[in-house]
């Protein structure tokens, strides 16, 4: 059984009060002056609770800078937590930074392998998916040159592919995005809505809300790091679609 379930967490970023020196600051500041920079803690996410189960489809809505990123980031365990308790059961697949581990100077088939092994896959599951990865992208004979030599649509098409090919138990999404021409992104939607319906867990931040309302269960409100609101999608998102601008003009 697949669960994801959050007791109180807590996360904070260490960011310095003056992130941009210039060269004559350093070396006025930096050389010649005690160290003005201190570091302080931004609260990325404040005290969150909540559980997801097996089955379950839950988007995550806020304005920019929420906290709705970092929360999936934190499920997926990129982020350490600062307090609380962090509990998660399943296999992940997360479909953000889906590019990451991707090294330009090699082909396209040695990026599948690099690629693969950062989501967890051992070498033999990877040769098994080797034909329907190159199948999908249809990139052919592209994919024995360096992806340097790609077009940023044949780069998206790649980590689109690699990153669907897993079966996971948890499957994290930040955002819908473009994966190519229009052909290519019929296909990719049709995979992902399989992908969608493989899951056992499915947890999607966006602001495509129609997109929300045809697939989740139910909704999670973030807004300055906290949840503001959680429960059924149309409930959610009709309460966030009135009341937004207001909680923004008061921010």
């Amino acid at each position: 059984m697949a669960l994801i379930r959050f007791d109180g967490v807590s996360l904070e970023y260490p960011v310095r009060e003056n992130q941009a020196v210039t060269l004559k600051e350093f070396i006025l500041h930096g050389l010649f002056r005690k160290k003005r920079n201190p570091v302080r803690s931004i609260k990325a996410l404040n005290d969150l609770s909540f559980e997801i189960h097996d089955g379950e489809r839950v988007g995550i809505i806020g304005l920019n800078g929420a906290g709705k990123s970092t929360l999936l980031r934190t499920i997926g365990g990129v982020y350490p937590i600062k307090s609380g308790r962090r509990t998660v059961e399943g296999s992940i697949c997360s479909l953000y930074d889906i590019a990451l581990g991707f090294e330009h100077d090699a082909t396209g088939w040695q990026n599948i392998y690099f690629r693969s092994y950062l989501q967890g896959d051992k070498p033999k599951a990877i040769k098994a998916k080797l034909k329907e990865i190159e199948e999908f992208t249809e990139l052919g004979d592209f994919l024995n040159l360096p992806i340097r030599c790609y077009s940023s649509g044949m780069l998206m098409r790649l980590a689109f592919t690699i990153a669907t090919s897993q079966c996971p138990e948890i499957l994290l999404i930040d955002e819908v995005f473009a994966t190519g021409d229009l052909l290519f992104q019929k296909k990719a939607e049709a995979r992902m809505r399989d992908l969608l319906h493989r899951a056992r867990i499915v947890v999607m931040v966006g602001h495509n809300l129609g997109f929300l309302q045809e697939f989740c269960t139910r909704v999670i409100w973030m807004h300055k790091g906290r949840i503001h609101a959680a429960g059924a999608t149309q409930e959610i998102i009709q309460a966030y679609t009135s009341g937004a601008n207001e909680l923004k003009r008061a921010a």
